[in-house]
């Protein structure tokens, strides 16, 4: 399990909104959109309160398979689009590239909804988020 430190933003339901800096991990990822800080919802088993600095702790299999869901999946989907779409245009009487090019636009975007999908789901499952194992202090801002 790899851990990070953050500052609790909120608290709801069991759960907090912990800010977290970038660090170099993050710095060429670019998922973030160039955010400074980064957000993470995180399950708060020791009911830690807005301003406290927290230790949380996350499985690194979840980035793994989030980041190949949404950079890799899409990819792989638009290429097998692209290799159909070309060997149906000899059956449709249709330009090869045009074919490719639809091809792998409709599968593209079958991906997309995909990932939309798995994005849902993530949210949903309070296994894969990060949860909070330490407060590392009482202060409180």
């Amino acid at each position: 399990m790899k851990q990070e430190q953050g500052i609790v933003l909120e608290t709801a339901d069991g759960m907090a909104k912990v800010r977290i800096g970038r660090h170099a991990e993050c710095g060429s990822c670019g998922a973030c959109g160039g955010a400074r800080q980064v957000v993470v919802d995180a399950v708060n088993p020791l009911g830690a309160a807005v301003g406290q600095r927290v230790r949380f702790a996350f499985r690194e299999e979840q980035v793994l398979t989030g980041a190949f869901v949404v950079f890799i999946l899409p990819l792989i989907f638009g290429g097998v689009g692209a290799v159909i779409g070309h060997f149906m245009a000899p059956l449709l009487a249709a330009s090869g590239s045009l074919l490719a090019v639809i091809g792998a636009l409709l599968f593209f975007l079958f991906a997309l909804g995909l990932v939309r999908k798995f994005d849902r789901r993530a949210a949903q499952d309070k296994a894969a988020k990060p949860v909070i194992i330490e407060i590392l202090d009482n202060q409180q801002s």
